[in-house]
């Protein structure tokens, strides 16, 4: 069975936007982004890969296909773009948004019904890409949490997880910290 992974960047205050949704305050600089681009290459859109040294047809390490809410997907419209990560899968879960883009599914029902249905299929593993209210509603399904901490306090936000009080245990199995101060931290469901 593949796994989800909510692979995402934060503050380490939980937020992982702005209130507006930006993530300006998340530095694009530094040595964490030679990890992004070694470890993580398929979790860089393809209008950027080329400037991190990705091929656009490098092949896939971790994951074939990348979930994301509606306003998470948004930016990839502002950019000119209806797919910016066309070497995966992509599914868009929103009532509202239409997108004319055969590689693109949006997806208006219940997304624990399709997280599990595609939890079954054979295949590399699911990027849960964002945001914090589809993470909310995902959290029973998420196997792995992979967080970017940006040594930045943000006050207010969008958070990570938007969930009521509902404790889920990880156990953290892997760390990495960068000269720039961003920390990944690595944490499997118990």
């Amino acid at each position: 069975m593949r796994k989800l992974t909510y692979y995402v960047a934060s503050s380490i205050d939980g937020f992982i936007g702005a209130p507006d949704g930006s993530a300006d305050a998340f530095i694009t600089t530094g040595d964490h982004m030679t990890t992004i681009a070694t470890e993580y290459p398929d979790t860089l859109p393809v209008h950027i890969r080329s400037h991190f040294g990705v091929a656009a047809d490098a092949p896939n390490r971790h994951f074939d296909t990348v979930l994301m809410g509606r306003k998470t997907y948004e930016p990839t419209i502002d950019a000119g773009l209806t797919n910016a990560f066309p070497h995966l899968r992509n599914y868009v879960f929103s009532t509202t948004l239409v997108v004319d883009d055969p590689t693109v599914t949006v997806v208006a029902s219940d997304p624990l019904a399709t997280v599990r249905e595609l939890k079954r299929e054979d295949g590399q593993g699911i990027w849960l890409c964002g945001g914090g209210a589809l993470a909310g509603r995902l959290l029973p399904e998420i196997d792995e949490l992979i967080v970017k901490f940006y040594p930045v306090l943000l006050g207010s936000g969008v958070p990570m997880l938007a969930t009521g009080y509902d404790p889920s245990s990880f156990r953290l199995t892997a760390t990495k910290v960068h000269d720039n101060g961003v920390a990944f931290m690595k944490y499997q469901r118990v």
